[in-house]
């Protein structure tokens, strides 16, 4: 008998035994979880510097962002100015040539105005002016156009009044005669036609 009263015993001990370790883990676990749940309050003085630091954040990338597309639009201005350049390099590449060749066409008027009295210089001005043709041509091909003045209006972006007249057959302001041809190069004065305009 006294071995039953025994095991019945032992049998409590380790029960009693089972439920102080089984309290011991919960009070661990709940230990473990309080220090492990975040704190979601944040002090006021920190949300404030929070708040301060997103202000600033969302400035500078305003900022940036104007720069950005204040630079694209110098960029879209350089593109356009660089196009026009070229388009404007290629327009009047020939200026310069056609500039120094005027002088030459001026001479060739002079030759052609030359009066002939045998048939060598006869000869000879046909020669000149089948040259003067083709020079023409050339340039021609090129953009230069005769400036029209003889019987025009007088106009100063075209024409350079060296010499006035009065003449009751023709209207004040009309070009009467021409003393020297004015050109242009497509829409460009490359010379002022010098003419004797009516008072």
């Amino acid at each position: 008998m006294p071995k039953k009263n025994e095991s019945l015993k032992t049998e409590e001990q380790v029960t009693a035994e089972d439920v102080d370790v089984k309290a011991t883990e919960t009070e661990e676990q709940s230990e473990v979880v309080d220090t492990e749940t975040p704190e979601t309050d944040l002090p006021v003085e920190e949300e404030a510097e929070t708040v301060d630091e997103v202000e600033e954040l969302r400035k500078q990338l305003e900022a940036e962002q104007n720069k950005y597309l204040r630079l694209l639009a110098d960029y879209d201005n350089f593109k356009r100015r660089t196009q026009k350049d070229k388009e404007l390099a290629n327009k009047f590449r020939s200026q310069s040539l056609l500039a120094d060749l005027l002088p030459v066409l001026d001479n060739f008027e002079r030759a052609m105005s030359a009066t002939t009295k045998s048939e060598e210089s006869a000869s000879l001005l046909k020669g000149i002016e089948m040259v003067q043709k083709s020079l023409l041509e050339a340039v021609n091909r090129e953009g230069l156009e005769e400036i029209k003045s003889v019987g025009e209006q007088f106009d100063p972006n075209f024409h350079q009044a060296v010499m006035q007249e009065k003449d009751d057959s023709a209207e004040p302001g009309v070009v009467l005669q021409e003393l020297q041809k004015g050109y242009i190069l497509k829409d460009r004065v490359l010379r002022p036609a010098m003419v004797k305009v009516n008072e």
